[in-house]
């Protein structure tokens, strides 16, 4: 098969479209021939390294992965060859007591396609049967692979981890980026009241085009005041979803209402990031991680796509052999959504 294949850490260089041998699934796995596969700033920090974190090599990249199934392994009876399917990306063993409970994403040995294991930007790719969900009627498969890893995350911080209610004001960081454009997607089905930030001007109207009541540059010194003041009295937001991490730390605290919480799932700038324990503890903060999501989760996430409640947001469609031009796209920020590689 053909695929994107790195051997070792750098940058989007060390991407190579080339032949790779064809997956074996085993007999709890199904074999995916691969329609479409989008890009996450996962694959970008498994491309650079992760420091601690072994990835094999050669490795394959792509956690969001939409195609249709060629080939069950033996013990798979609830789905066939030749159905549509998207891959539910976190992959668990399955076992253990927070897998039993729904929360896989809390597994011990909890990875995802593409991470610690081969991912999607191949012609074919395995994956354990319980990963596969049926594709909404209605989605292209390019619409389908801008799915999984971002609205799953979105949810998970929204929903589990913040519990946003109607009525609440939540703080959006990064509305352009393929979290940041499911988050206000999500919120607003929810009842919330939404503010955005973008990093540059054109993506102001795109993200206010989502729902967002508000979006202001947080490259613009004082964007915090900013925010402060479109709340009710001057009061902060109840949430801020955070995932741009060190450049933006600070003023997403500071826009914290009393008894508001920030919840993060990323450190895309940096993960040295300082907090004033007497401003924490004073004002009633929860800071909270989130990691993921249960795939229980996208269970909601598909019934909203098929109701055309939310929608995935796709900057532009490559074919796979451009995925090094891709990665360096999403390194400049240049991209509104998700990049999708056509395979």
């Amino acid at each position: 098969m053909k695929a994107v294949v790195f051997t070792q850490h750098g940058g989007p260089d060390v991407l190579k479209y080339t032949d790779a041998p064809d997956p074996r699934p085993r007999a709890d796995e199904i074999l995916v021939r691969v329609r479409a596969c989008s890009i996450n700033h996962l694959d970008l920090w498994v491309r650079r390294g992760i420091p601690g974190v072994e990835i094999p090599m050669p490795h394959i990249p792509g956690s969001d992965v939409s195609g249709e199934i060629a080939a069950v392994g033996e013990l798979v009876t609830h789905v066939r060859a030749g159905e549509k399917v998207i891959l539910a990306p976190g992959i668990s063993c399955g076992h253990c007591h927070a897998c039993l409970a729904g929360d896989d994403n809390l597994c011990r040995e909890y990875t995802a396609l593409g991470y610690k294991v081969d991912g999607g930007c191949a012609e074919l790719v395995k994956a354990p049967a319980r990963n596969a969900l049926p594709m909404p009627e209605g989605l292209s498969f390019e619409e389908a692979a801008a799915v999984p890893l971002v609205f799953l995350t979105a949810w998970h911080m929204l929903v589990t981890r913040a519990k946003l209610q109607p009525g609440e004001e939540v703080l959006i960081l990064g509305g352009g980026s393929g979290v940041g454009s499911a988050a206000i997607q999500i919120a607003k089905v929810l009842g919330a009241s939404v503010i955005a930030t973008v990093g540059r001007e054109e993506k102001i109207e795109k993200t206010r085009a989502l729902g967002a009541d508000h979006v202001i540059l947080h490259s613009k010194a004082g964007w915090q005041t900013e925010v402060k003041n479109l709340t009710h009295k001057r009061r902060g937001v109840d949430v801020v979803i955070e995932h741009v991490g060190e450049a933006t730390w600070a003023q997403s605290v500071a826009c914290l209402a009393t008894n508001g919480r920030l919840v993060t799932c990323g450190a895309t700038t940096g993960y040295d990031t300082k907090i004033d324990l007497r401003f924490l503890f004073s004002r009633h903060l929860s800071i909270l991680g989130s990691y993921m999501g249960s795939k229980a989760e996208l269970f909601p996430i598909l019934d909203l796509l098929a109701r055309k409640l939310v929608h995935p947001v796709i900057d532009s469609v490559m074919p796979l052999a451009q995925c090094a031009e891709a990665h360096a796209r999403i390194e400049r920020r240049a991209q509104f959504g998700k990049i999708v590689l056509q395979v």
